[in-house]
């Protein structure tokens, strides 16, 4: 059984998803971050949604969607007009994690996520 097997960050609810929505507008933003592998990985999965909801046929609800996850208006206009319109014929797999070595202080895994 899969119980309890979901990828977790050890944090409360509200920080946690504050977290996950501020990774993913720095990511559409800059189209690369340097982040732990754990958060990667649920990153991963998260923008993978929302360059799905970006790539509606129907844009008004796109946008809305779209500024549902994303704190700033700058990072949702990118995602719909840029980002979305660069995967047209992909269905998934929009981003890629490559491996940074270790973080000086506690040895965290780190990886660069990019938009591939």
């Amino acid at each position: 059984m899969r119980h309890q097997k979901k990828r977790r960050i050890m944090l409360p609810k509200g920080r946690r998803e504050a977290l996950i929505r501020g990774l993913a507008q720095s990511l559409v933003l800059h189209e690369q971050i340097k982040t732990t592998e754990a958060r990667a990985k649920v990153l991963k999965g998260f923008v993978d949604k929302l360059i799905n909801h970006a790539k509606k046929e129907d844009k008004v609800s796109a946008i809305r969607s779209v500024n549902e996850h994303l704190y700033d208006k700058n990072a949702a206009k990118k995602l719909i007009e840029v980002i979305a319109t660069r995967y047209t014929d992909k269905t998934s797999g929009y981003t890629k994690t490559i491996k940074a070595g270790c973080r000086a202080g506690d040895s965290a895994p780190m990886v660069i996520v990019k938009l591939t």
